[in-house]
């Protein structure tokens, strides 16, 4: 029997324009997941923030074009996966983008998976390593709106994907070809992903966990490429915003680290799967600058995996293995 599959991709999401930059930002503070005081505190911090760093922020998307290229770019991994899972000739498939903090919202969203009418939903964050903040975030803020409008539709959630076979060698193949052109003893690679707040992580979030477990494959996939080499490498953690604790070490402080003991960088964003202001701006402007005043010669940052065919796959296995017989 050929089911009607209803895929669900959850993102982020950001400003197509500048004029959007400021509710972007009250809805990304107004999230409990993000700053957990009881409303209206909650709304009031939300609103004080976004105005207060709305024009610096709106400066970051100045520099790619003034908007988020990360909707446009999920739109293009939503027709990679769909035309994969269609040549499969199992089901029927279609793919809904979710962004948790811009259009499309959730609702918006469920609108049009009920005119769609499916048998079944299957739930696939873009967040290949689970945290509070943004997998779980996502999944209870279209589950809300599901329940809102009385869907009766089976669905599945895939939660995590941190170490899938595929997914890790997407990102080794991308870092092979680089170091195919280096000598591998002048640079260290800094596997660079998203921070948190420490006290979320003291509250049990296992994101860190997850991070490592990537990092780890990713250096066990080199290793088995290349047995006779010794890979200097770190993990650390970019995006820092407020003045909470966050977990590290700091991006920041590997670069001037690594310009101390003369070391040239491969930076590899191992939490984005889609370039955004974090990719194309921190890593691509600000990060390089502070690695060019550090000494550092060579600063090489690895690509998102995007639509990379191996990441898509993995996609498509994590479907199909949730699909009902």
């Amino acid at each position: 029997m050929r089911y009607k599959i209803a895929i669900i991709f959850f993102n982020l999401g950001g400003p197509s324009d500048l004029k959007e930059v400021k509710p972007f930002l009250f809805n990304l503070f107004n999230d409990p997941a993000i700053i957990d005081y009881p409303q209206p505190f909650r709304y009031l911090l939300a609103k004080l923030i976004s105005s207060r760093r709305e024009v610096f922020a709106q400066e970051i998307y100045k520099n790619i074009g003034g908007k988020s290229p990360i909707v446009p770019e999920t739109k293009k991994q939503a027709k990679a996966l769909e035309k994969i899972l269609l040549k499969k000739n199992i089901s029927v498939f279609k793919v809904f983008i979710n962004m948790r903090y811009s259009r499309p919202f959730a609702d918006e969203v469920i609108e049009d998976v009920q005119e769609y009418a499916p048998d079944q939903i299957i739930m696939l964050p873009l967040y290949p390593q689970y945290s509070s903040t943004t997998t779980e975030s996502s999944i209870n803020n279209f589950i809300k709106y599901y329940k809102k409008a009385g869907l009766k539709i089976p669905y599945k959630i895939i939660k995590e994907y941190p170490d899938h076979p595929l997914f890790i060698e997407a990102h080794g193949d991308k870092i092979t070809k680089v170091l195919k052109k280096i000598d591998l003893n002048k640079y260290r690679i800094l596997f660079s992903a998203h921070g948190l707040p420490k006290k979320i992580v003291d509250k049990g979030d296992i994101y860190p966990v997850h991070i490592k477990r990537t990092c780890k494959a990713i250096i066990k996939f080199l290793h088995i490429k290349n047995p006779k080499i010794l890979f200097d490498h770190v993990i650390c953690y970019q995006s820092k915003v407020g003045r909470l604790e966050w977990i590290g070490p700091s991006t920041e402080d590997e670069i001037l680290r690594a310009g101390r003991d003369g070391k040239n960088i491969i930076i590899v964003p191992v939490a984005f799967v889609s370039e955004h202001s974090e990719t194309l701006v921190e890593l691509d402007i600000e990060y390089k600058e502070l690695a060019e005043k550090a000494g550092i010669k060579d600063y090489i940052r690895i690509a998102t995996l995007s639509c990379d065919k191996k990441f898509i796959e993995a996609l498509a296995m994590l479907i199909l293995e949730q699909i009902d017989a």
